[in-house]
This record gives structure tokens, C-alpha cells and sequence, in this order.
């Protein structure tokens, strides 16, 4: 048994440092095309830095996680993971052609309703039971199959939305995937694990060259990359946890699920909720996200990606030391503790006010932000969202 470990441990830590090793290589290279190419987003007057910043990290990053991934994973032993990656490059093409011409929300919601349709009814990654939670336990199919896609759209777009300052959609990605492939390789879950490590592997890489101030931005191809792994490690988790078959039984499984992608996954839910009541479409921009919250408080990137980071840990840490107290009560007491943050955050912030953001054209509109920004044909990209 002992020796069964160490094997999969060093296939770990191969997988990890051959992703590491490949994006390293790659993000320069990706780094001089777009240089040569001039492949930059267009600046507008939601943008916070002021330099000339290429967005196509994702390219670097899906490289290293895929290849990494299918020299590690046996296909043979797990059919499943070939609809995983067919997904995957699904998202990654659709991202990459975002970061490129800019799709509409509604091509992107189609690309993402295809890989969900993948992975759900070819890979069956799919939500079948609530686990206890507001007391349901097997859900009729129909209403399994719409939590489904409502989950994987929703995990997709979370870590999409919180790409919004320099280090932070990475540094999360690589804590939910150390916390999801830590526990998969735990219980024995070998091929799972060498996905999470893969692709936090690519993430480590990329960030030596996203930390601010940050050379290249992952763009929509890596940010939507990290939501759809994440998405298929969640749900697999919430599945299995609390199988009396497992090795290490996991009480409240959903809301430690939850609590692992707290920070970009209730953000997500709020802004959407927030855009749906004011009569707006959900993907439609704005600066209510968390980050811009923080940097209306003049924290820097470096310090709104710690703190957010921490206060993630601080959750997961809750929710094992509280997993006995069931997903409902969990769950509840993890919400009441983020909305009262949030509430503080956004009602006692002064800072926020109108001013106005010159656009390129010369014309001038009245906008929501922390300072007076002039965009010029030099300004550079932040977030997108």
C-alpha cells in the first residue's frame, strides 16, 4: 500500500512539473507572437492598467495542462476523461476566439451549454442527489440534468469574472485545484488528481508571469479553462465524498465543495443576480465585482489577490473544522458570514462616485469608478468582466 502512494505521489509531482516546465517554456513564446502580432485587447474606460498587455495566456496554460494530462493519465482505465478534454477544447477554442475577435454572450453561453452537454451526458458529470441539502436527497432526472448545466455554466463563468486583477483568477485556481487533487489523491482517485495537479502546475508557471505587474493576462482561453476543470472536480467530489464506499467519508460535501470556490463562485452569483434584478443581462459588464469593491478601497492587485486568497483558505478551513453540523447549518453560516463581509464592503465604501472616462473616440461618458481614467491607444487591458 505504502508503495502504491509513493508511485502515485511521484506521478503527481511529474505531471506537475512537466505542465510547470511546458507553460514556462510557452508564455514567452506566446509573449513575442503577440508582440510581433500586436494581439491586444481594446482598451476601454473599465480598464485599470495603463500598459500594453497581451491576453493570451490561456494558450500557454491549456498547453501545459493537456499535454502533462494525457502523457499521465491512462485513457484505458478512465473513458471518461476523453470527453473531459474534449470539453476542454471546446472552451479553450471558444475563449480563444473571444480573446481574439470578441464573441457576444450569447455565442459563448452556446459554447459553453456544448461542453456542459459533454461532460454531462457522455462523461456523466452530472448532480443526481442534493445530499441533504434543504433536506432532498435523489432529485428526479429532469431537475438533476438542469442543476447540472446550471452548476458547470455558473463554475465556468466564476473564474472568468474574477479575472479582473493581476495574479488572482490564477492564485485561486491553483488553491482549488491543490485542495480538490489533494483529496482525489487521498481516496485513490489517481487520474482525477493528475488533473487537478496539471493544470495547477500550468497555473504556477503563468503566474511568475502574471504577478503585478503582470506581463500577460490568461484571457477568456485560460480563465474559462480553470472554471470547466474545476467544474468537473466539484461535482465528482460532491458525488463521492459521502459514499460510505470512500476512504475518507466527507460530511456536508456540497458545502465544502462550496466552500473551496467561495470567493469566485459567490461573487458570480451575486453580480449575476444583481445584473438579472436590474434588467440586464447577466453577462453584461460592470465594476461590481469584489476586486473592483477592494480597489475602490485603493488595495493593489498584490493585496486584493492575498486577501482574497485567504479569506478563500479561511472558508475551507471553516467548513472541514464545521463539517459535522450538516450541509444546511454549514452552509448557512458560511452565506451570513460572506454577505455581512460583502455588505460592509460595498455600503461602507465612499470612495465610489461618477467621474469620467475619456474613450478613445474623444467622446466622454459618466461612469461608476475609484478615479478619473483617460484611455488612450496606448492604455492596456485589466479585466473583462
Amino acid at each position: 500500500m505504502y508503495r502504491i502512494k509513493t508511485d502515485v505521489m511521484l506521478d503527481v509531482l511529474l505531471t506537475a512539473s512537466v505542465a510547470f516546465i511546458i507553460t514556462f517554456l510557452a508564455i514567452p513564446v506566446v509573449l513575442q507572437v503577440a508582440e510581433q502580432k500586436k494581439l491586444y485587447d481594446i482598451p476601454d474606460e473599465r480598464k485599470v492598467h495603463t500598459r500594453l498587455v497581451a491576453s493570451l495566456g490561456g494558450v500557454g496554460i491549456f498547453g501545459g495542462f493537456l499535454l502533462a494530462s494525457l502523457l499521465s493519465i491512462q485513457g484505458y482505465l478512465n473513458p471518461e476523461f476523453q470527453y473531459f478534454f474534449a470539453a476542454a477544447l471546446v472552451i479553450f477554442f471558444l475563449g480563444l476566439k473571444d480573446d481574439l475577435m470578441i464573441l457576444s454572450a450569447t455565442k459563448k453561453f452556446i459554447g459553453q451549454i456544448i461542453a456542459a452537454s459533454i461532460l454531462i451526458h457522455l462523461g456523466d458529470i452530472r448532480l443526481s442527489s442534493m445530499h441533504g441539502l434543504l433536506g432532498f436527497n435523489e432529485l428526479p432526472e429532469a431537475f438533476g440534468l438542469a442543476l447540472s448545466y446550471l452548476t458547470i455554466i455558473v463554475v465556468i463563468n466564476s473564474f472568468n469574472l474574477i479575472d479582473g486583477v493581476d495574479g488572482l483568477a490564477a492564485s485561486l485556481g491553483i488553491l482549488t485545484m491543490t485542495v480538490f487533487g489533494g483529496y482525489f489523491f487521498a481516496i485513490g482517485y489517481q487520474a482525477y488528481a493528475l488533473l487537478a495537479f496539471s493544470m495547477a502546475g500550468s497555473l504556477v508557471a503563468f503566474l511568475i508571469f502574471n504577478h503585478q505587474p503582470a506581463k500577460i493576462f490568461m484571457g477568456d482561453s485560460g480563465s474559462l479553462m480553470i472554471g470547466l476543470i474545476n467544474s468537473i472536480l466539484v461535482i465528482k467530489f460532491i458525488n463521492i465524498a459521502d459514499t460510505p464506499f470512500v476512504a475518507i467519508q466527507v460530511p456536508a460535501a456540497v458545502a465544502i465543495g462550496f466552500a473551496v470556490l467561495i470567493v469566485p463562485l459567490l461573487d458570480t452569483l451575486r453580480v449575476f443576480s444583481i445584473r438579472i434584478v436590474n434588467g440586464r443581462s447577466p453577462f453584461t459588464p460592470d465594476r461590481n465585482h469584489v476586486h473592483h469593491l477592494l480597489l475602490d478601497r485603493g488595495f493593489s492587485h498584490a493585496a486584493i489577490t492575498f486577501t482574497c486568497v485567504a479569506l478563500n483558505v479561511g472558508f475551507i478551513l471553516l467548513a472541514w473544522a464545521g463539517r459535522s453540523l450538516g450541509p444546511n447549518y454549514l452552509l448557512l453560516i458560511m452565506l451570513t458570514l460572506a454577505f455581512t463581509g460583502l455588505g460592509y464592503l460595498y455600503y461602507g465604501n465612499r470612495r465610489r462616485g461618477l467621474v469620467v472616462a475619456k474613450e478613445i473616440n474623444g467622446r466622454a461618458k459618466l461612469k461608476t469608478a475609484s478615479r478619473v481614467v483617460t484611455l488612450s491607444k496606448g492604455s492596456a487591458v485589466a479585466e473583462k468582466n
